[in-house]
């Protein structure tokens, strides 16, 4: 087999490049190493390394000659600084993606794509109240965030209750509400239409938090496991935001590396269809700062600081990729943390 990886050289990226080489295939990797300081040292010399930047005129076109598959890792990831950083999102993301759809179309290209996909795309995630079931509010209030009411409220007329969360599947509706996860939701339907007209399958992976080494440190891209552990690293203790109880789900690397080879190689329909990628253990991001710090850190401060636009809730229920691709995440919340507290990040 001769895959692709886009953006092989990152921090996903690279440990899938790890695995497929592992089990025998030969490996383009295309990235445009901007988030590196040259070529990074663990990235197998036996990848094809076309070192060029996906959203330039003929690159991709150059790019999927001879693959068999295809692996789309490449993108601008984290929310970014202020929605000043639109035109860098849409280019990396959306024009990446669609320069690479076009010259799989010309290529006449029907084998496999599939997609790093997010779960930003659920925005909040599903809530039950106990008088209504289930519910969906809407954007928290700066007024209530102030005041320190973190859990939303549930959206029906006249009911007080705050809103506990639920696991969420990939039926569930779309609600962006950054940049990134604008471009992340269009990435998939560019997939998905390339898919419907070329007769092929292309799978959107939306990956759930994700840790583990090589990571990058701290930047205002990076997600809240780099920046705990960034701080942590740095003597510093790890900043809670809220009250620590915004719930996620952390999935190690390793896992969702072979969660891709698993969605480059298991035998699907063709379509367009899109797995959570997520261990399905829950945790909160208060236990995410406890586990980091445990290693050997400063113990967590919670400052109750937030950020409009940040969801409070979103879990994800893995039970599709597990039937379907037959994926299950095997590394454990404690072990991975450990393992992580302990892992060179990447500058």
């Amino acid at each position: 087999m001769r895959a692709l990886v886009t953006g092989g050289a990152g921090f996903i990226g690279s440990h899938i490049v790890d695995e497929l080489l592992a089990a025998g295939a030969e490996v383009r990797v295309v990235d445009n190493l901007v988030a590196h300081a040259g070529v990074p040292d663990y990235l197998d010399p036996a990848v094809d390394l076309v070192v060029a930047d996906l959203a330039e005129p003929g690159v991709a076109a150059a790019a999927v000659a001879g693959v068999d598959v295809v692996c789309h890792q490449a993108a601008k990831v984290g929310l970014g600084v202020d929605f000043g950083d639109v035109g860098g999102y849409v280019t990396d993301n959306d024009l990446g993606t669609a320069r690479l759809l076009e010259a799989l179309w010309r290529r006449s290209f029907t084998g496999r794509l599939v997609l790093a996909g997010s779960m930003v795309v659920y925005g909040e995630g599903r809530y039950r109240c106990t008088a209504h079931g289930d519910v969906r509010p809407g954007p928290r209030t700066e007024a209530d965030l102030a005041d320190g009411r973190f859990e939303p409220a549930c959206p029906a007329a006249g009911c007080a209750e705050r809103a506990g969360w639920a696991t969420i599947d990939e039926s569930a509706p779309v609600d962006p509400r950054n940049v990134y996860a604008a471009t992340k939701l269009h990435q998939e339907h560019l997939c998905a239409l390339w898919a419907r007209e070329a007769g092929a399958t292309a799978i959107a992976l939306r990956y759930h938090n994700v840790y583990g080494p090589r990571m990058p440190r701290d930047t205002p891209y990076a997600g809240v496991a780099s920046i705990f552990r960034s701080a942590v690293a740095a003597g510093r203790a790890p900043e809670v935001y809220e009250d620590g109880g915004q719930t996620r789900d952390f999935v190690h690397v390793t896992d969702v590396a072979h969660a891709n080879v698993l969605a480059l190689t298991v035998p699907v329909a063709a379509g367009s269809p899109v797995f959570n990628i997520a261990s399905g253990t829950p945790h909160t991001v208060g236990d995410l700062a406890q586990a980091l710090a445990g290693a050997g850190g400063p113990a967590p401060v919670v400052s109750g600081k937030w950020r409009l636009g940040d969801v409070r809730h979103i879990v994800a229920s893995p039970a599709r990729a597990a039937e379907f691709l037959g994926f299950e995440a095997e590394v454990g919340f404690a072990a991975g943390m450990a393992d992580f507290a302990r892992a060179a990040q990447r500058a």
